[in-house]
């Protein structure tokens, strides 16, 4: 006897052979098997970090330079460039929401600041002597600070980019501090 074929038109009302009470099952069990264990994923900027030495001074008659920095034995110098800093100041918002615009206007505050690379700093106590010099290439400032540079990872401490970063401050008095 042969097979007949219960669906078509012959037989309009009859469905094929579907097993949906199993189908449901075996999604379930998938959906169960591939949601345990998981977390959000983590979303990391794709952002670097400058690796090196920032300098803020507040001392007068700086206009420009230098640092040696020096660890395990071994030592690197490289120039400062200074440039005005500033402060925010004025700002306004058309609204509270996220959406809304806001400005700000910024103005000079007195200060100097810089950043001198040193790509292979490490997050280990360093020592660090910072020159300063006047217009005329007259020394202001020579001072020796010993710190420890900071790995900052700029999507957080779940991503890499990471690097070391040491940040000094120059107080009106001469003094250096790590920051």
């Amino acid at each position: 006897m042969a097979a007949r074929d219960l669906t078509g038109p012959r037989n309009p009302t009859a469905r094929p052979f579907r097993p949906t009470g199993m189908r449901r099952a075996m999604a379930a069990v998938l959906l169960l098997v591939t949601a345990c264990g998981s977390t959000p994923e983590q979303v990391c900027t794709a952002i670097g970090v400058p690796v090196g030495v920032g300098v803020d001074v507040r001392s007068a008659g700086v206009a420009t330079g230098a640092l040696e920095v020096c660890w395990d034995g071994r030592c690197t110098t490289r120039p400062l460039a200074l440039w005005p800093s500033s402060r925010v100041v004025g700002g306004t918002c058309a609204g509270t929401a996220p959406e809304d615009v806001c400005s700000a206007s910024a103005e000079p505050d007195g200060g100097l600041h810089g950043y001198a690379d040193v790509p292979d700093l490490p997050v280990r106590p360093v020592v660090v002597k910072l020159r300063l010099a006047d217009g005329t290439g007259a020394t202001v400032l020579d001072r020796q600070v010993e710190a420890t540079p900071k790995l900052v990872r700029p999507g957080g401490p779940e991503c890499g980019g990471g690097g070391a970063q040491l940040n000094l401050a120059v107080a009106a008095d001469g003094s250096v501090t790590a920051t």
